[in-house]
Parts: structure tokens; C-alpha cells; sequence
């Protein structure tokens, strides 16, 4: 099987390309902006034609699409996140139709929840920014590098904004294994497949355990600030009984595993906003 990875050397793509080449008989291309890429590819600025070109070079049988930006202007956020994933399904139409292609969203995409009650894949999206998704690596890893700096000085102070928000978070490698079974599932699948937690946890819970787990011994302030786009969405939490039915998916690693995960990958390599 042959399949073709975007953003592999992003975080989440990284895990995914791990995943895959432990599969028999997978043949798994990397593709992006980055000089290790086995196929240049931006759909960001690639036109529809010459991308086309390119995978029918290589041919997939599936594509993983892991790129995407956090960080920008709403232009930039626009061409990377909505024409990217556009001009990649318009390229795939023509050279590669019956190609699997497994998108990763963000759940921030269905917008403000409803305490206590889980989002299906038939809700409503409702993002409320122009980038309309939020994602745990880039977020926890800024607080990670703020936790390192200062080190186990016990008179330190980590300010940081209003923690009281609800997300359903979820490990890296879990998202990386669904995607995986998505790509490489031999029958039809769901359109839409929430992938997450199953429950929703407090920011400030999430942040307090990763101190612990860096050995934190000062204070966390919070100032009421931070971000709008987190700010305006207070509760999440995803239903992810259609991936259990559909993938025989279910997250594996607790949050406390996946925080200790998460502080020794940010002690050896940076996180940045847009995978390559």
C-alpha cells in the first residue's frame, strides 16, 4: 500500500509516519515543504494541475493530510487551512481518484459546546475565529518551554491566561494510530470521525499536572487574559463512539502519560505552529 504523508515532519506527522512504517508492505512517501520531503508539496500555494502532477508520480493509495498553521493572519490561516485541503481534493479528483484521503480537523472547528453534553459528528460547526480549530501540541508545548525556563525555582511565576476552559484533550500518538486505521481501513468509513478524549477536562487541571511533571516548584498566576479563540469556547468535549464502531479506535494513554510524553519531546526537539 502506498501512501503519502503531508506535514510528516510536523508533531503529529511524525508519529504518523512511525505508525505506517511498521505496517508490512507500506510504502510511505513524505511530502511538504521540507528539504527531506520526498515530494515538494505546499497546497497552499501549489496550483491544482502541477499538484496533480506530482501524485500521480507517486501514486497513493491513500493520502494523510497532517499539514496546517496555527499561527497567522486570516489570510494566511485561509490559504493554509481552507485552499490547502481544497486544491489537494481538486489534485486527487484528477490524478488519484480513488485515493483515501484522511483529513485531520480540530475540534474547535464545531465551535462553543454545551457543558455535559458530548459533540457528535451531526452537530453543527460553528468556529468562532478565523482559524476555528485550537491544537493541544502547540498550546501545552508554549507552556512546556515557559516551565523549562524556569526551571525548579521555587520563587518563580508562570502568568499565563484564564484556565477555567473545558478541552477534550487527547495524545498525539492516538490521533496518529486513528489515522493510520483510517487510511489503511479496508471498508467504506464515515465522512466524519471524532477523535478525542471522550471527557473534558479543566485547562488548569491539565496545566497543573504538567507542572508537576516538570518539577515546577513556583506559582502559576492567571490574569483573566490569553487567547480570544480559547476564551470564547469555555467547554468541549467530543463523542467518539463512531470511531470505536467504525475504526475500533479508542484512546489508550492517560493524561498524565501523555503530559510526561509530550514534556520529554519538547526537552529534545521545538514545536512550531505550521507542520512542514
Amino acid at each position: 500500500m502506498r501512501i503519502l504523508v503531508l506535514g510528516f515532519t510536523g508533531n503529529l506527522g511524525g508519529h504518523v509516519v512511525e505508525h505506517l512504517r511498521a505496517l508490512p508492505g507500506a510504502r510511505v512517501f513524505g511530502g511538504g515543504r521540507s528539504p527531506h520531503a520526498e515530494l515538494d508539496i505546499d497546497p497552499a500555494t501549489a496550483r491544482t494541475d502541477g499538484l496533480a502532477k506530482t501524485l500521480a508520480s507517486a501514486a497513493p493509495d491513500a493520502v494523510i493530510n497532517c499539514a496546517g498553521s496555527t499561527d497567522g493572519d486570516a489570510v494566511t490561516l485561509a490559504e493554509v487551512n481552507s485552499r490547502g485541503p481544497a486544491v489537494l481534493c481538486a489534485a486527487l479528483r484528477e490524478a488519484a481518484p480513488s485515493a483515501r484521503l484522511v483529513h485531520l480537523g480540530s475540534a474547535a472547528e464545531y465551535g462553543p459546546g454545551t457543558p455535559d453534553t458530548r459533540v457528535t459528528e451531526a452537530s453543527a460547526t460553528r468556529p468562532v475565529t478565523p482559524y476555528g480549530a485550537t491544537k493541544l501540541a502547540g498550546t501545552v508545548s508554549g507552556i512546556a518551554g515557559l516551565l523549562r525556563a524556569a526551571g525548579p525555582d521555587p520563587d518563580a511565576v508562570i502568568r499565563l491566561g484564564d484556565l477555567s476552559a473545558y478541552r477534550d484533550f487527547v495524545d498525539v500518538r492516538d490521533v496518529a494510530r486513528a489515522a493510520v486505521l483510517a487510511a489503511t481501513s479496508p471498508g467504506p468509513l464515515p465522512r466524519v470521525l471524532n477523535i478525542g478524549g471522550g471527557r473534558a477536562v479543566p485547562v488548569r487541571e491539565l496545566v497543573r499536572t504538567l507542572a508537576r511533571t516538570a518539577g515546577f516548584r513556583g506559582r502559576i498566576e492567571e490574569d483573566g487574559g490569553g487567547s480570544a479563540r480559547s476564551g470564547a469556547v469555555s467547554w468541549q468535549c467530543s463523542d467518539i463512539a463512531a470511531a470505536g464502531e467504525g475504526l475500533d479506535w479508542r484512546p489508550s494513554s492517560a493524561l498524565e502519560e501523555s503530559l510526561a510524553a509530550l514534556w520529554e519531546a519538547t526537552s529534545v526537539r521545538p514545536e512550531g505552529g505550521r507542520a512542514p
